[in-house]
């Protein structure tokens, strides 16, 4: 928007901070309609650069998985390991794929389990599951760059002069995170590719130097095997331990979610649609793969040459290889130098692991919150809603103190609730479509991400306690926001059938007079003495035309729709207009200024008073789109047309 010749410079400055602020005023995973739109396809990228995106949460996790293992697992380590690949082989990457298949549009699982609830009851169910991803996406941020913080911390050359700044440093690479965002998303893709190439080809070097120290000292492997016989006997008492400790590991399965919803990003075959994106599904499925592999891949080795050359005390709290433990190996047998550039990679794409969560907020949190009026319109444009997460990251930072270990407990607790909802939603989709053999394996999938979920619950219930400050959070700002714009219009287009538009261009010869009637039993003496009534008590007339307007509410909950009128003729001489909306009001509101505007001529509408509580009615309006119909009808058509002179007029008898 630009500012006017005479404007002051002030004026200037603000008009292209708001223009800047609200540019590409659309949702990330929908085309651009604004005045500063994109064509269509101009942001997405091949899969493999979308997978770094959301590689950056998930391959990071590295940084901390093995030390994590051995801390749970000790000896086990390598065993429990090997569960958490089985399952995320055999368990997330199946669900997540057919996820990407049902959920192309990056909503995911949310959108699957949204179409079986509808109503205000399955407006709370999203809401409840947008609270857990805002948690695990925004723990995400905070998380990582708490990580990353300790890693720069602990790093031995620089531990005397960062001593006590974990808080500060952490809140600095939250806020350069935003600050990539705010530039741009492509600028976001070009540093995810980098970091992730650079960390793992490192990795790559650190997993080659300790399986050749491994091989170089044999009696490593025959220390552990015998260290595993001592400690549980046998096979099958290890692989039961294992599937104990295993919920322990479940940070190791975050990405899945993420890699769903940066699915908008991909770019898909010449011939791909909007409702059919066969390319783009085919893309999202190769990055959900070949990210698990390759993650599972290095958590198997780096668990093995960890738990091997690593001794047990360093991984400890306060030890040498807490939390880092392919660090330490990198100092230990690959020298200062090589150490440091080790380090400094890892704490950049711990860094900007939050780089994938704020992609996957700023497309998840735009598709339905906005839709269900529960979020001003500009949270449809990215940069505001940028600033917005930011500030709730420094304020979560600053809450846990950036320390890991707290925050651990609602990450994993995130991640876990929407892969078990993930794997709920798929089962009940397959079974819908009669694969019963995919039914019964979803099913147990299902059953192991809920085992999963409650043990991780039943022995970190902070992180459900965290979960709900934020579902609280979202339902209270969700439900303040709907209030606020309960009077806007909140129809999206009208469309007349031939006789509903013959009706009005009819009665425009003279005056567009409409009554707004509840509809009832619709017989003769309904119609006769409603027209009756609004002649007494508006002393109108016999001979002045009029139209019955009816709304049928449908769900009460939704927010924004289509207005389709329907024109019909009742007992050979009543016209009356019919429509299907969410909301009375707000449909009347619609139709009386599309009149005007087909038209050029200024409608008018009756209305009765409803008996009953003010407060009362206005709930019901709220609520279930009815209540006082009159005055909110004309509180709508105030706000949505400011001149008085060209307003639909309202009458009340």
């Amino acid at each position: 928007m630009a500012a006017s010749a005479g404007s002051p410079p002030g004026d200037a400055a603000r008009h292209r901070l708001r223009a800047w602020m609200l540019e590409g005023l659309a949702d990330m995973a929908k085309h651009h309609t604004g005045p500063h739109a994109a064509p269509d396809g101009a942001h997405r990228q091949r899969w493999w650069r979308v997978m770094c995106l959301t590689g950056v949460d998930y391959f990071s996790t590295l940084g901390y998985q093995p030390g994590i293992a051995a801390l749970a697992a000790g000896a086990l380590s390598p065993i429990a390991t090997l569960v958490l690949v089985l399952v995320t082989l055999a368990g997330a990457l199946p669900v997540y794929r057919r996820v990407a298949r049902e959920s192309p549009h990056g909503q995911g699982s949310i959108a699957m389990l949204e179409r079986l609830l509808s109503f205000w009851q399955g407006k709370l169910f999203v809401l409840t599951l947008l609270g857990f991803a805002a948690t695990d996406f925004l723990i995400t941020i905070t998380l990582s760059a708490a990580d990353a913080a300790t890693h720069l911390v602990e790093n031995p050359h620089l531990t005397s002069a960062l001593h006590n700044g974990q808080l500060v440093i952490t809140l600095i690479l939250v806020a350069l995170l935003g600050a990539v965002f705010l530039k741009g998303f492509l600028e976001a893709i070009g540093v995810a590719i980098v970091l992730v190439g650079l960390y793992l080809a490192l990795n790559a070097v650190v997993v080659v130097a300790g399986l050749w120290h491994v091989a170089g000292t044999a009696h490593v492997v025959t220390d552990w095997s015998h260290a595993l016989t001592a400690e549980h006997g046998s096979v099958p008492a290890m692989i039961g331990v294992a599937l104990l400790v295993f919920p322990k590991l479940a940070l190791g399965l975050s990405g899945f979610e993420t890699g769903v919803a940066v699915m908008p990003h991909i770019e898909g075959d010449p011939d791909d649609t909007e409702e059919r994106p066969t390319g783009r599904i085919r893309g999202a499925k190769k990055l959900l793969t070949t990210a698990a592999v390759i993650m599972s891949v290095f958590l198997i080795i780096t668990s093995f040459i960890t738990t091997l050359l690593i001794p047990a005390d360093a991984f400890k709290p306060g030890g040498p290889a807490n939390g880092r433990a392919l660090a330490y190996l990198a100092h230990e047998y690959l020298g200062s130098l090589f150490g440091t550039v080790y380090d400094v990679s890892t704490i950049a794409i711990l860094w900007f692991a939050g780089a994938s969560a704020m992609a996957g907020l700023l497309n998840l949190m735009p598709q339905y919150l906005p839709r269900y009026g529960m979020a001003p319109h500009w949270a449809r444009a990215v940069r505001p809603m940028v600033l917005v997460f930011t500030l709730v990251a420094f304020l979560v930072t600053w809450l846990f103190d950036a320390d890991v270990d707290a925050q651990g407990g609602a990450y994993a607790t995130g991640v876990l609730v929407l892969i078990s909802s993930a794997a709920i939603a798929v089962t009940i989709t397959a079974r819908r479509a009669r694969e019963h053999g995919w039914t019964i394996g979803f099913g147990v999938i299902a059953v192991v991400f809920l085992y999963t979920t409650v043990a991780n619950v039943i022995e970190r219930p902070d992180g459900v306690k965290i979960g709900a400050c934020f579902i609280a959070g979202i339902i209270l700002v969700s439900f303040l926001s709907r209030l606020a714009r309960a009077f806007e219009l909140r129809v999206t287009s009208v469309v007349l059938d031939e006789k509903a538009e013959r009706f009005i261009r009819d009665t425009a010869h003279r005056k567009i007079r409409f009554i707004a009637n509840e509809p009832d039993q619709r017989d003769l003496s309904e119609y006769r003495d409603k027209l009756q009534q609004i002649r007494t008590d508006n002393d109108l007339p016999v001979d002045d035309d009029f139209i019955f307007v009816e709304v049928t509410v449908g769900d009460p909950s939704e927010f924004e729709s289509e207005l389709r009128v329907r024109g019909e003729v009742l007992h050979g001489r009543f016209r009356v207009l019919v429509m299907d909306s969410s909301t009375v009001s707000n449909a009347l509101a619609a139709l009386l200024l599309h009149a005007r505007d087909l038209t050029g001529a200024r409608p008018h509408i009756y209305f009765e008073w409803t008996e009953g509580n003010p407060f009362a009615q206005f709930l019901r309006f709220f609520l279930f789109g009815q209540g006082e119909v009159a005055p909110v009808t004309r509180e709508v058509l105030r706000e949505a047309e400011p001149d008085r002179d060209r307003r639909p007029r309202v009458h009340v008898g």
